[in-house]
Parts: C-alpha cells; structure tokens; sequence
C-alpha cells in the first residue's frame, strides 16, 4: 500500500492514475455524446477542480467554452457549512447549456448554491459533472448527471483535491489514512 504524509496527516492511495485517466475519458465521451452540437459552456469550480476539468475540455471535440469561478466553504478538514463567492462568472449564460465540472461533492451544499445562482440567470440547461461524490455526506439533495467515481466519506487528497493547499498536484487521489 503506498502511504504519503500531508501536514499532520498521513494518507493511503484510494483511486490510482490509471483509473483516473480511464474515468475521465469515459466522462468526456458520456458528455460529447449530449453537447456535440450544443456548443456548452463548462464551468469549473476553483481551486479543487482545475485539473479535472482541464482533462475534461481537452478531451471534448466539438465547439466549447470554458469559465472558471471560485466559492470556499472548507477549512482544514471540515466544511464550514457557509459559501463565500470569491468570483463569479463573467459569461452571460442565458440561453445555454452548462456544464460545472466539480472535484468533489460531499454535503451538496456548495454546488446546490451554485445551481441556485445559475439558475436565475435562465440557461437552457445546467448539468453537474462531479470527479467525486460521497452520498453518504450530502446534506442536500443534489443530481449529478456525470460522476466520475463514488467514495465513502473520507478526506480525500490529490488530482486538485487538497489539504489546506498541499496535495493537489498528486496524480492519484488518497483518502486519510486511520489505523
């Protein structure tokens, strides 16, 4: 088993490279099989998901636009249950077919802000395409159409996921180790 020490924290490997990049190949002919001719816009959740929806928008192609915002709601290893927008979207997307690319939804509470946000702004349709879900942690009822890989509820490092800013630049992802 390999191990890697984050901090204070010690972390064991849970979803290695290989599979990474065979699910997010997967995701991406999933979602091109919907949006070939519907030139979405994909919006990717900063920090955590930069590197999944990098992996995701190289890998569509058909016409696509990509927009980033950033909303914090973790501190250390919790969620604080409260979202704070640090920057929105400048796109306009009334009228379009959206697509957020997500690292990880546990409690559902962020991503079901975000929903709610886009959804005054009239799109054609918003979908969520999430790297990781935990069910087991949603304290919201939230739909993601494409998800990449579903987790118990551990604290989760690696592939843009991290501990208060390390660790996202693994290729694997690692759940906290308990002995």
């Amino acid at each position: 088993m390999q191990f890697i020490k984050i901090h204070d924290k010690q972390f064991e490997i849970l979803i290695n490279e290989e599979k990474i990049k065979n699910r997010v190949s997967e995701l991406a002919i999933e979602i091109s099989k919907k949006y070939a001719d519907k030139n979405p816009l994909f919006v990717s959740i900063l920090n955590g998901a930069f590197i999944f929806a990098s992996d995701i928008f190289r890998m569509f192609k058909f016409p696509c636009e990509i927009s980033f915002i950033k909303v914090s709601s973790y501190k250390g290893l919790e969620s604080t249950g409260k979202i704070n927008l640090l920057f929105g979207l400048n796109e306009n997307i009334e009228g379009r077919h959206v697509v957020i690319l997500e690292d990880i939804i546990d409690t559902g509470i962020t991503i079901d802000f975000i929903l709610k946000e886009f959804e005054k702004q009239n799109p054609v349709s918003v979908e969520i395409c999430s790297f990781i879900t935990k069910p087991d942690a949603l304290k919201v009822n939230i739909c993601s159409k494409y998800i990449g890989f579903e987790v118990g509820n551990k604290f989760l490092v690696g592939y843009g996921m991290d501990y208060d800013g390390h660790g996202r630049n693994l290729n694997a992802i690692y759940k906290e180790f308990s002995a």
